[in-house]
Protein backbone atom coordinates (compact mmCIF):
# COMPACT_ATOMS: atom_id res chain seq x y z
CA UNK A 1 0.00 0.00 0.00
CA UNK A 2 1.24 3.50 -0.84
CA UNK A 3 1.82 5.70 1.55
CA UNK A 4 -0.82 8.41 2.60
CA UNK A 5 -1.01 12.03 1.72
CA UNK A 6 -1.46 13.15 5.18
CA UNK A 7 -0.56 11.21 8.29
CA UNK A 8 -1.43 12.39 11.21
CA UNK A 9 0.16 10.41 14.44
CA UNK A 10 -0.03 10.85 18.36
CA UNK A 11 -1.08 14.67 17.91
CA UNK A 12 -1.62 16.41 20.77
CA UNK A 13 -3.24 20.60 21.16
CA UNK A 14 -3.06 21.60 24.40
CA UNK A 15 -4.66 25.21 25.79
CA UNK A 16 -4.81 26.50 29.44
CA UNK A 17 -8.22 25.94 31.40
CA UNK A 18 -9.47 28.14 33.60
CA UNK A 19 -7.83 28.47 36.70
CA UNK A 20 -9.75 27.59 40.35
CA UNK A 21 -8.31 30.26 41.87
CA UNK A 22 -5.87 33.29 41.51
CA UNK A 23 -3.01 31.37 43.24
CA UNK A 24 -3.95 27.70 41.64
CA UNK A 25 -1.50 26.35 38.92
CA UNK A 26 -2.16 26.74 35.46
CA UNK A 27 -3.88 23.67 34.08
CA UNK A 28 -3.91 22.48 31.13
CA UNK A 29 -7.13 20.87 28.58
CA UNK A 30 -6.40 19.04 26.04
CA UNK A 31 -8.38 19.99 23.06
CA UNK A 32 -6.71 16.96 20.62
CA UNK A 33 -5.48 14.30 22.61
CA UNK A 34 -3.24 11.10 21.37
CA UNK A 35 -4.76 11.20 17.57
CA UNK A 36 -3.77 9.58 14.78
CA UNK A 37 -5.42 9.71 11.35
CA UNK A 38 -4.68 9.30 7.74
CA UNK A 39 -5.91 10.30 4.62
CA UNK A 40 -4.71 8.26 1.36
CA UNK A 41 -4.68 10.17 -2.33
CA UNK A 42 -8.35 10.76 -3.21
CA UNK A 43 -9.63 9.43 -0.51
CA UNK A 44 -12.95 11.20 1.29
CA UNK A 45 -12.17 10.78 5.63
CA UNK A 46 -15.18 11.81 7.75
CA UNK A 47 -14.69 13.35 11.06
CA UNK A 48 -17.65 13.32 13.39
CA UNK A 49 -18.47 14.25 17.10
CA UNK A 50 -20.73 16.95 19.24
CA UNK A 51 -19.36 20.48 19.05
CA UNK A 52 -16.21 21.76 21.32
CA UNK A 53 -14.74 17.69 20.95
CA UNK A 54 -12.02 19.19 19.03
CA UNK A 55 -12.13 18.83 15.40
CA UNK A 56 -11.50 22.39 14.42
CA UNK A 57 -8.41 22.32 16.21
CA UNK A 58 -7.28 19.34 14.98
CA UNK A 59 -7.72 20.73 11.27
CA UNK A 60 -6.15 23.74 12.27
CA UNK A 61 -3.04 21.42 13.57
CA UNK A 62 -3.01 19.87 10.40
CA UNK A 63 -3.16 23.61 8.47
CA UNK A 64 -0.23 24.61 10.81
CA UNK A 65 -2.50 27.10 12.09
CA UNK A 66 -1.85 25.56 15.51
CA UNK A 67 1.29 24.76 17.09
CA UNK A 68 0.85 20.59 18.65
CA UNK A 69 2.13 19.91 21.84
CA UNK A 70 3.12 16.97 21.45
CA UNK A 71 3.01 13.87 17.85
CA UNK A 72 4.01 14.49 13.97
CA UNK A 73 2.04 15.68 11.25
CA UNK A 74 3.55 14.40 7.74
CA UNK A 75 2.72 15.54 4.16
CA UNK A 76 3.68 13.35 1.70
CA UNK A 77 6.07 12.00 4.08
CA UNK A 78 7.67 15.41 5.27
CA UNK A 79 7.35 16.27 8.53
CA UNK A 80 5.15 19.61 9.25
CA UNK A 81 6.27 22.31 11.43
CA UNK A 82 5.76 25.77 11.31
CA UNK A 83 9.11 26.76 11.37
CA UNK A 84 10.06 24.68 8.18
CA UNK A 85 8.79 27.42 5.30
CA UNK A 86 9.83 25.09 2.56
CA UNK A 87 7.37 22.37 3.62
CA UNK A 88 4.75 24.75 4.83
CA UNK A 89 4.96 26.75 0.76
CA UNK A 90 4.12 23.46 -0.21
CA UNK A 91 1.47 22.30 2.70
CA UNK A 92 0.01 25.81 1.25
CA UNK A 93 -0.37 24.54 -2.51
CA UNK A 94 -1.48 21.26 -2.04
CA UNK A 95 -3.75 21.74 1.16
CA UNK A 96 -6.51 23.70 1.15
CA UNK A 97 -9.60 24.91 3.19
CA UNK A 98 -13.12 25.71 3.40
CA UNK A 99 -14.34 27.05 6.73
CA UNK A 100 -18.24 27.10 8.53
CA UNK A 101 -19.30 31.15 7.96
CA UNK A 102 -19.65 31.45 4.15
CA UNK A 103 -19.66 35.19 4.17
CA UNK A 104 -17.02 35.72 6.93
CA UNK A 105 -14.38 33.67 4.94
CA UNK A 106 -14.18 36.24 2.36
CA UNK A 107 -12.91 39.71 2.25
CA UNK A 108 -16.05 42.19 2.11
CA UNK A 109 -13.61 44.78 0.50
CA UNK A 110 -12.81 42.42 -2.48
CA UNK A 111 -14.93 41.37 -5.93
CA UNK A 112 -15.57 37.37 -6.10
CA UNK A 113 -12.93 37.62 -9.01
CA UNK A 114 -10.40 39.69 -6.90
CA UNK A 115 -10.88 36.97 -3.99
CA UNK A 116 -10.15 33.99 -6.49
CA UNK A 117 -7.32 35.22 -8.12
CA UNK A 118 -5.62 36.28 -5.31
CA UNK A 119 -5.76 32.56 -4.01
CA UNK A 120 -4.18 31.30 -7.61
CA UNK A 121 -1.62 33.91 -7.29
CA UNK A 122 -0.43 33.00 -3.67
CA UNK A 123 -0.71 29.43 -4.83
CA UNK A 124 0.64 29.01 -8.36
CA UNK A 125 2.77 31.97 -8.53
CA UNK A 126 2.13 35.81 -10.94
CA UNK A 127 -0.22 35.10 -13.80
CA UNK A 128 -0.82 37.08 -17.36
CA UNK A 129 -3.71 38.82 -16.68
CA UNK A 130 -6.14 37.50 -19.34
CA UNK A 131 -5.03 33.31 -18.51
CA UNK A 132 -6.23 34.10 -15.09
CA UNK A 133 -9.21 36.12 -15.86
CA UNK A 134 -10.13 32.91 -17.95
CA UNK A 135 -8.92 30.44 -14.84
CA UNK A 136 -11.15 32.52 -12.66
CA UNK A 137 -13.97 32.33 -14.76
CA UNK A 138 -13.82 28.49 -15.78
CA UNK A 139 -13.48 27.72 -11.76
CA UNK A 140 -16.53 30.24 -11.07
CA UNK A 141 -18.75 28.00 -13.23
CA UNK A 142 -16.98 24.82 -11.95
CA UNK A 143 -18.93 25.34 -8.81
CA UNK A 144 -22.25 26.91 -10.05
CA UNK A 145 -21.72 30.66 -10.42
CA UNK A 146 -22.16 32.42 -13.38
CA UNK A 147 -18.75 33.99 -14.32
CA UNK A 148 -20.41 37.78 -13.98
CA UNK A 149 -20.33 37.56 -10.81
CA UNK A 150 -16.86 38.11 -10.27
CA UNK A 151 -17.07 41.74 -10.06
CA UNK A 152 -19.71 41.30 -7.09
CA UNK A 153 -18.74 41.73 -3.58
CA UNK A 154 -19.74 39.31 -1.01
CA UNK A 155 -22.64 41.69 0.65
CA UNK A 156 -24.09 40.89 -2.55
CA UNK A 157 -24.47 37.52 -2.75
CA UNK A 158 -26.17 34.58 -0.98
CA UNK A 159 -24.44 32.50 1.67
CA UNK A 160 -24.98 29.58 -0.89
CA UNK A 161 -23.07 32.10 -3.56
CA UNK A 162 -20.46 33.05 -0.64
CA UNK A 163 -19.54 29.40 -0.14
CA UNK A 164 -19.28 28.35 -3.90
CA UNK A 165 -16.96 31.56 -4.11
CA UNK A 166 -14.92 29.78 -0.60
CA UNK A 167 -14.92 26.39 -2.63
CA UNK A 168 -13.70 28.22 -5.98
CA UNK A 169 -10.92 29.67 -4.07
CA UNK A 170 -9.97 26.53 -2.96
CA UNK A 171 -9.34 24.50 -5.78
CA UNK A 172 -8.53 26.88 -8.33
CA UNK A 173 -4.74 25.95 -7.80
CA UNK A 174 -5.99 22.29 -8.14
CA UNK A 175 -5.04 21.23 -4.40
CA UNK A 176 -4.45 17.53 -3.40
CA UNK A 177 -6.79 17.52 -0.34
CA UNK A 178 -9.46 19.90 0.42
CA UNK A 179 -10.21 20.68 4.14
CA UNK A 180 -14.23 21.33 4.73
CA UNK A 181 -14.88 22.46 8.75
CA UNK A 182 -18.63 22.34 8.65
CA UNK A 183 -18.91 23.67 5.11
CA UNK A 184 -22.36 23.06 4.85
CA UNK A 185 -23.72 23.50 8.33
CA UNK A 186 -24.80 27.25 8.38
CA UNK A 187 -26.95 26.76 5.12
CA UNK A 188 -30.07 25.95 4.24
CA UNK A 189 -31.24 22.52 3.73
CA UNK A 190 -32.19 22.94 0.69
CA UNK A 191 -28.35 24.61 -0.10
CA UNK A 192 -26.52 22.20 1.68
CA UNK A 193 -28.10 19.31 -0.81
CA UNK A 194 -26.29 21.29 -3.30
CA UNK A 195 -23.13 21.91 -2.06
CA UNK A 196 -22.64 18.61 -0.98
CA UNK A 197 -23.62 17.25 -4.38
CA UNK A 198 -20.93 19.90 -5.71
CA UNK A 199 -18.21 19.11 -3.44
CA UNK A 200 -19.00 14.78 -4.48
CA UNK A 201 -18.57 16.25 -8.16
CA UNK A 202 -15.87 18.11 -7.98
CA UNK A 203 -13.89 15.30 -5.81
CA UNK A 204 -14.46 13.38 -8.35
CA UNK A 205 -13.81 15.10 -11.43
CA UNK A 206 -10.47 16.12 -9.80
CA UNK A 207 -9.28 13.14 -7.68
CA UNK A 208 -8.99 14.99 -4.84
CA UNK A 209 -8.49 13.94 -1.24
CA UNK A 210 -11.34 15.26 1.14
CA UNK A 211 -11.07 15.71 5.09
CA UNK A 212 -14.94 16.29 5.53
CA UNK A 213 -15.96 17.49 9.64
CA UNK A 214 -19.19 17.74 10.42
CA UNK A 215 -21.60 16.83 13.47
CA UNK A 216 -24.11 16.14 10.28
CA UNK A 217 -24.30 12.17 10.15
CA UNK A 218 -26.27 12.11 7.05
CA UNK A 219 -24.12 14.39 5.03
CA UNK A 220 -20.73 12.43 5.91
CA UNK A 221 -23.01 9.06 5.03
CA UNK A 222 -23.08 11.03 1.33
CA UNK A 223 -19.73 12.19 1.01
CA UNK A 224 -16.67 10.08 2.93
CA UNK A 225 -15.83 6.47 2.66
CA UNK A 226 -14.31 6.01 5.86
CA UNK A 227 -15.26 7.86 9.59
CA UNK A 228 -13.74 8.75 12.92
CA UNK A 229 -16.04 9.44 16.06
CA UNK A 230 -14.34 12.22 17.78
CA UNK A 231 -15.53 12.76 21.80
CA UNK A 232 -13.45 15.08 24.22
CA UNK A 233 -10.19 15.62 21.76
CA UNK A 234 -9.82 11.69 21.20
CA UNK A 235 -10.87 9.17 18.53
CA UNK A 236 -12.91 6.84 19.70
CA UNK A 237 -14.42 5.15 16.84
CA UNK A 238 -12.93 4.29 13.23
CA UNK A 239 -14.25 2.27 10.67
CA UNK A 240 -15.67 2.00 7.24
CA UNK A 241 -18.65 4.04 6.54
CA UNK A 242 -21.30 1.23 5.96
CA UNK A 243 -19.65 -0.52 9.49
CA UNK A 244 -20.19 2.67 11.56
CA UNK A 245 -23.80 3.02 10.37
CA UNK A 246 -24.38 -0.82 10.48
CA UNK A 247 -22.75 -2.08 13.51
CA UNK A 248 -21.13 0.95 15.40
CA UNK A 249 -19.11 -0.14 18.30
CA UNK A 250 -19.14 2.61 20.43
CA UNK A 251 -21.71 3.80 22.89
CA UNK A 252 -21.11 7.48 21.75
CA UNK A 253 -21.26 6.88 18.02
CA UNK A 254 -24.57 4.67 19.14
CA UNK A 255 -26.05 7.26 20.64
CA UNK A 256 -25.51 9.74 18.26
CA UNK A 257 -26.82 7.60 15.43
CA UNK A 258 -29.81 7.26 18.11
CA UNK A 259 -30.39 10.79 17.85
CA UNK A 260 -30.88 11.13 14.33
CA UNK A 261 -34.87 12.76 14.24
CA UNK A 262 -36.97 9.86 12.52
CA UNK A 263 -39.64 11.14 9.79
CA UNK A 264 -42.36 8.93 10.86
CA UNK A 265 -43.67 8.80 14.77
CA UNK A 266 -44.57 5.16 15.19
CA UNK A 267 -41.04 4.27 14.24
CA UNK A 268 -39.72 6.91 16.28
CA UNK A 269 -41.66 6.04 19.09
CA UNK A 270 -40.79 1.96 18.86
CA UNK A 271 -37.06 2.94 18.99
CA UNK A 272 -34.74 1.66 20.67
CA UNK A 273 -32.87 4.33 22.82
CA UNK A 274 -29.00 4.57 23.91
CA UNK A 275 -28.53 6.44 27.08
CA UNK A 276 -26.80 9.55 26.89
CA UNK A 277 -26.51 11.02 30.32
CA UNK A 278 -25.80 14.82 30.65
CA UNK A 279 -22.77 16.77 31.89
CA UNK A 280 -21.77 20.14 32.59
CA UNK A 281 -18.15 21.10 31.38
CA UNK A 282 -16.19 22.47 34.27
CA UNK A 283 -13.41 23.90 32.18
CA UNK A 284 -11.24 21.21 33.87
CA UNK A 285 -9.31 18.55 32.36
CA UNK A 286 -11.50 15.32 31.99
CA UNK A 287 -10.71 12.71 34.77
CA UNK A 288 -8.44 9.86 34.83
CA UNK A 289 -10.37 7.29 32.52
CA UNK A 290 -12.40 7.00 29.91
CA UNK A 291 -14.02 10.57 28.93
CA UNK A 292 -17.22 9.41 27.94
CA UNK A 293 -17.97 7.23 31.21
CA UNK A 294 -19.77 10.28 32.87
CA UNK A 295 -22.31 10.35 30.06
CA UNK A 296 -22.07 6.42 29.66
CA UNK A 297 -24.54 4.43 30.90
CA UNK A 298 -22.32 0.89 30.38
CA UNK A 299 -19.63 2.70 32.35
CA UNK A 300 -18.35 1.04 35.59
CA UNK A 301 -15.51 1.72 38.22
CA UNK A 302 -12.92 -0.19 35.89
CA UNK A 303 -13.90 2.55 33.22
CA UNK A 304 -13.41 5.25 35.37
CA UNK A 305 -10.11 4.59 36.14
CA UNK A 306 -8.68 3.42 33.40
CA UNK A 307 -8.48 4.67 29.65
CA UNK A 308 -9.50 2.50 26.98
CA UNK A 309 -7.06 2.28 23.88
CA UNK A 310 -7.94 2.36 20.33
CA UNK A 311 -8.38 -1.11 19.39
CA UNK A 312 -8.79 -3.30 16.43
CA UNK A 313 -11.92 -4.91 16.23
CA UNK A 314 -12.65 -6.18 13.32
CA UNK A 315 -10.98 -5.23 9.47
CA UNK A 316 -10.40 -1.54 9.31
CA UNK A 317 -12.37 -1.13 12.25
CA UNK A 318 -11.20 0.21 15.41
CA UNK A 319 -12.81 1.41 18.92
CA UNK A 320 -11.93 2.80 22.48
CA UNK A 321 -14.19 0.93 24.87
CA UNK A 322 -13.17 -1.74 27.71
CA UNK A 323 -17.04 -3.52 27.18
CA UNK A 324 -17.71 -3.06 23.00
CA UNK A 325 -17.86 -6.83 22.80
CA UNK A 326 -20.63 -6.73 26.36
CA UNK A 327 -22.67 -4.12 24.49
CA UNK A 328 -24.22 -6.92 21.77
CA UNK A 329 -25.53 -6.01 18.93
CA UNK A 330 -26.85 -2.52 17.48
CA UNK A 331 -30.37 -2.40 16.80
CA UNK A 332 -30.79 0.45 14.10
CA UNK A 333 -33.09 3.20 14.81
CA UNK A 334 -33.71 3.73 11.27
CA UNK A 335 -32.05 5.09 8.14
CA UNK A 336 -30.17 7.83 8.49
CA UNK A 337 -30.98 9.91 5.13
CA UNK A 338 -28.79 12.33 3.44
CA UNK A 339 -29.71 16.02 2.76
CA UNK A 340 -28.08 15.34 -0.73
CA UNK A 341 -30.26 13.79 -3.63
Amino acid sequence: MSAPLLSVRGLRVGFPARRTGLASPRQWHAAVDSVDLDVADGQAVGLVGESGCGKSTLARAILALETPAAGRIEWRGKPVRRDDAAVLRGLRREVQVVFQDPVGSLDPRMTVGESVTEALEALAGRQARDAAAARVSATLEEVGLDASLAIRYPHELSGGQCQRVAIARAIVARPKLLICDEAVSALDVSVQAQIVNLLAELRARHGMALLFISHNLAVVRHLCEDILVMYLGRIVERAPREVVFATPRHPYTRALLASVPIPDPTAAAARPREPLRAVTDTGLPPPTGCAFAPRCAAADDFCRGSAPSLVEVGAGEFTACHHWRALGPWASPGTVRSTAS
